[in-house]
């Protein structure tokens, strides 16, 4: 399996959305991973996989705030159903309109 450190930066739509998935309110402080990178940096990031890859994805404040927007994309999408079958009897219609 592939590990790979990604930076917010570099997130693709697939990322993103497990991210969304596996966290969907949010990530929590037993969900960090903390090490030091081979710079001798530390980081903080949040692991997603998938079947040949295991990304770690650091923590950053612009992190929080594409997965909130995703989430409020996500909420905006409108379906529209044009499976709903509703019958109308034209003369109920009739009825309603003398009643005026």
């Amino acid at each position: 399996m592939k590990r790979i450190i990604v930076d917010y930066k570099k997130l693709t739509p697939e990322i993103l959305n497990l991210l969304v998935e596996k966290f969907p309110d949010g990530y929590g402080i037993r969900d960090i991973i903390k090490f030091t990178n081979p710079k001798g940096k530390y980081v903080e990031a949040v692991e997603v996989s998938t079947d040949d890859t295991m990304y770690l994805v650091k923590i950053s404040d612009e992190l929080i705030d594409s997965m909130e927007n995703h989430e409020d994309d996500e909420d905006d999408e409108v379906v529209i159903s044009d499976d709903l079958d509703i019958n109308v009897d034209d003369a109920d219609l009739d009825a309603d309109l003398d009643d005026d």
